[in-house]
């Protein structure tokens, strides 16, 4: 059989269902959500296989204006996954008016000549003549390969933007086993659902200042696994709001956290979480790089 395979990047401004998307795209949770913006911060590929084709999706940061070298970093992962790949997603929520960000990241793929196609997500929210404006604007602003309404929520016209990627797939091995789902270590996607539940409880700075360091992952015979999970504050006054009182607000985050981690493994999982305190570490290249966010 010839198989074939497209590299597809998921790109937008922040908080436009690019990780929902993702999962939706993959049939399970691989990329964490929020309603808070910049929940991504790596770039993660959700892998798809379908008979004769695997598509790699990429999943980016969200396209902002960086206050942190954080920030820096997100953006350039952003700005570095757009190239070298056989096609763009860029997802935009369904208002009429281009944003700056928006604006930014027309001019990156048109100056790396990267083909992509427009995915009006959350379409499950507007009429239909919101919609078209929707259309009508992006139309006159870039020449996009073809625009299609979507809802990642729901999956109302995905199955139409896979069938649109399959166009851009080479002829090609695949890139990953025909069973995977995702290319992150099992450890970083553990720490990715306990800052996901962070990000769930936690209001305000405090979450986003948050990093998570998973120091001990072991399986027993029995199939159990053993988690250990340090968590990252920048600020001494958050700590003890992460614990909470009595150690309520940690332990809330710990159990949900717990479940999802046991889904995705399959198994039962003991975790143990501590919470630290690293001053600004968001501008910190060396605690950056250690917690795990390189180019």
């Amino acid at each position: 059989m010839t198989t074939k395979t497209a590299m597809i990047t998921i790109a937008g401004r922040p908080n436009v269902g690019k990780s929902t998307l993702t999962n939706y795209l993959v049939g399970e949770k691989i990329a964490i959500v929020s309603n808070k913006p910049q929940t991504t911060r790596n770039r993660i590929c959700g892998i798809v296989t379908k008979e004769d084709t695997q598509f790699v999706f990429v999943d980016t940061p969200g396209f902002h204006k960086p206050r942190t070298k954080l920030g820096d970093y997100m953006v350039n992962v952003t700005k570095s996954s757009i190239a070298d790949v056989d096609l763009t997603i860029m997802v935009v929520e369904p208002i009429a008016s281009i944003g700056p960000q928006e604006q930014g990241l027309i001019e990156q793929l048109h100056a790396r000549k990267c083909p992509a196609i427009l995915a009006i997500n959350k379409i499950d929210t507007v009429e239909k003549d919101t919609l078209l404006e929707v259309i009508a604007a992006y139309s006159q602003a870039a020449s996009f390969a073809a625009i299609i309404p979507i809802s990642a929520k729901t999956g109302d016209g995905v199955e139409a933007l896979l069938n649109e990627c399959k166009k851009y797939a080479v002829e090609s091995p695949f890139l990953f086993p025909e069973d995977s789902t995702t290319d992150q270590p099992e450890r970083q996607v553990m720490a990715e659902i306990i800052r996901e539940k962070i990000l769930w409880c936690l209001d305000r700075e405090i979450p986003h200042g948050t990093a998570v360091e998973i120091t001990k992952f072991s399986e027993r015979d029995s199939g159990i696994i053993d988690i250990d999970a340090t968590i990252y504050c920048e600020k001494a006054s958050h700590k003890g709001i992460i614990i909470g009182k009595h150690g309520d607000m940690l332990k809330k985050i710990s159990s949900m956290a717990r479940a999802d981690c046991e889904k995705f493994m399959g198994t039962k999982v003991f975790l143990t979480t501590w919470v630290k305190y690293k001053e600004n570490w968001r501008d910190n290249d060396f605690l950056i790089k250690n917690f795990g966010y390189r180019e």
